[in-house]
């Protein structure tokens, strides 16, 4: 069982920063709460305060998948695009550090 990282990098369209973060917030208790969710973080560009970043990371693929069947995720995936440019990687360790031991 391998953890699935996604970075996913949105650009707020013009006006609209405060609008994608209210629903990028609505995003992070439900998110994490679920299972097979290690993290679930939101980030802001200290350049640009209109670029946000998401850091999330998942026990394996199956939570991904249950992260996208989710509710908030659906209604997250239908409104983004009218709020943002976005660009997400799923990823899978190649390399990674264990911060655990």
């Amino acid at each position: 069982m391998a953890h699935h990282k996604i970075m996913a990098i949105l650009t707020a369209k013009e006006g609209l920063s405060e609008d994608l973060m209210a629903l990028l917030s609505t995003m992070v208790a439900p998110s994490r709460a679920e299972p097979g969710n290690l993290r679930w973080d939101i980030w802001r560009d200290t350049s640009d305060a209109n670029r946000f970043v998401l850091d999330e990371l998942y026990a394996d693929a199956a939570a991904v998948d249950h992260h996208r069947a989710t509710p908030h995720f659906q209604h997250y995936l239908s409104r983004v695009n009218d709020l943002a440019t976005r660009v997400a990687v799923v990823a899978e360790p190649v390399q990674v550090r264990d911060l655990a031991g």
